[in-house]
């Protein structure tokens, strides 16, 4: 479908071509996708489940980790079932509309990922090196007031880009060779100048992903500092064995966005699927693997799930 506007054809029906150059492999490439999804729908929903109605781990660092489980069920939910879609019906047909929508969650629910990775490297950072002050910092209270600011500060970034890609007028090509809308990869089929769209989106990068990799990187400088600093073996083993799973998740989170960027800015040679490939790794891997993750190196958490899959008999 198209509109005519003062300037000509703008569309506003796009096509969602799925990983091009691999459409005879879609059916085979749903598989992963789909398991990756049916884990990362479960695993996070039993961390959810477990740290609410288990008092004992109503503390920071797991009502932190809650709404990480939240987060990864929402990116996945918003891009995993409309790349099967296109895999197994070939419905990739997605109104303008729809797509800008998809993107502003998309995005923002990836920001706010990295807002509480953040916060949960500060929580690492005061259980360590204040450990006395700790529960007189890091107050439910606080708590509640951190995350309703990570969720804002990732909506009202995002949400000017919305106006942004409203004023475009869409008269190139409507065939979009993705699984899900992304900013500039819906922006490029404009017919107007897009720099406004390019350096704003460079803003929200620097000033929100990239700054808070950064103040994690101090946080475990800071961290470091303190447990080398230990007198007792023990204590500095402990200390670093709490970080562990926090640390992994780091990796997970920001090693395949790197990656992803700096393919996209230096990889010209890159066939276009392995950059498609990268960005659903980004939405596909940390969701399945931070609760596995952390059931694994959580002993809190792990002793919860086997209860509940394997209660004591009586």
């Amino acid at each position: 479908m198209m509109t005519l506007n003062h300037t000509g054809v703008s569309h506003t029906v796009f096509r969602l071509l799925g990983i091009p150059g691999l459409e005879d492999q879609h059916t085979w490439i749903s598989i992963p996708f789909f398991i990756s999804y049916a884990i990362a729908l479960f695993g996070n929903s039993l961390v959810i489940c477990v740290i609410l109605t288990k008092r004992s781990l109503h503390e920071p660092m797991y009502l932190f980790l809650c709404m990480l489980a939240g987060a990864d069920i929402v990116l996945s939910t918003c891009t995993v079932p409309q790349a099967l879609a296109i895999f197994w019906f070939h419905a990739g047909e997605i109104s303008l509309d729809r797509c800008i929508t998809q993107f502003f969650i998309t995005h923002s629910t990836f920001m706010s990922e990295s807002g509480i990775l953040l916060v949960m490297a500060f929580d690492r950072y005061i259980a360590i090196c204040f450990p006395l002050r700790y529960s007189t910092i890091l107050t439910h209270t606080l708590i509640g007031k951190i995350g309703v600011t990570i969720f804002l500060r990732s909506y009202c970034t995002i949400f000017p880009i919305v106006f942004l890609l409203k004023r475009l007028n869409f008269c190139q090509n409507n065939i979009i060779p993705h699984t899900f809308c992304e900013h500039i990869g819906l922006a490029k089929y404009a017919c107007n100048d897009i720099r406004v769209n390019i350096w704003y989106g460079l803003f929200v990068l620097m000033s929100t992903v990239v700054l808070d990799a950064l103040l994690i990187f101090v946080s475990y400088v800071l961290i470091l500092h303190t447990v080398f600093h230990m007198s007792s073996q023990d204590a500095r083993h402990k200390a670093l064995n709490t970080c562990g799973s926090h640390v992994c998740i780091i990796i997970l989170f920001y090693g395949p966005a790197i990656f992803t960027i700096l393919t996209q800015r230096f990889g010209r040679h890159i066939p276009p699927h392995i950059h498609i490939l990268l960005a659903n790794v980004c939405v596909l891997a940390p969701p399945m693997l931070n609760p596995i993750i952390y059931g694994i190196k959580t002993k809190q958490i792990r002793e919860q799930v086997a209860h509940i899959f394997f209660p004591k008999q009586k």
